[in-house]
């Protein structure tokens, strides 16, 4: 399922991929409507990051809740890592998903700091369905 992106049909990819109870989010930055949001500022671009994820995902279905795993792509990891963190915090710290914060040397656009990936599980309710956080 596209999103309108502007890579999306220059690259060839969906910004999320369903497959029954499970989703998967493409790379988000903080790129909307053609522009860099938050340019130099790693909080504001995760935090928008993870806003364009969340709403692909809701699109196909899912909520933040269903958020299982999240995965954070950042250049220059030791200068920006605690901003994202908290960005992170802020957005999914009360869902808790496993996450994983990766160094990269670069982005698609030289001014992108953060790039986020979300998978999202529809987790049926009572004992069997239950997700230990």
């Amino acid at each position: 399922m596209g999103s309108g992106g502007p890579y999306e049909d220059v690259v060839g990819y969906s910004r999320v991929v369903a497959v029954g109870d499970l989703a998967w989010t493409a790379g988000c930055t903080s790129i909307v409507d053609g522009a860099v949001v938050g340019n130099a500022d790693a909080f504001v671009q995760t935090v928008t990051a993870l806003g364009t994820a969340l709403e692909s995902l809701e699109r196909a279905g899912f909520s933040r809740t269903d958020v299982v795993h999240c995965r954070l792509y950042v250049v220059d990891v030791a200068a920006h890592a605690d901003q994202v963190g908290r960005a992170h915090a802020q957005v999914l710290g009360e869902v808790r998903p496993a996450a994983t914060m990766l160094g990269v040397s670069a982005l698609i656009d030289p001014r992108l700091l953060v790039e986020v990936e979300l998978v999202a599980a529809r987790i049926p309710a009572g004992p069997a369905g239950q997700v230990s956080r």
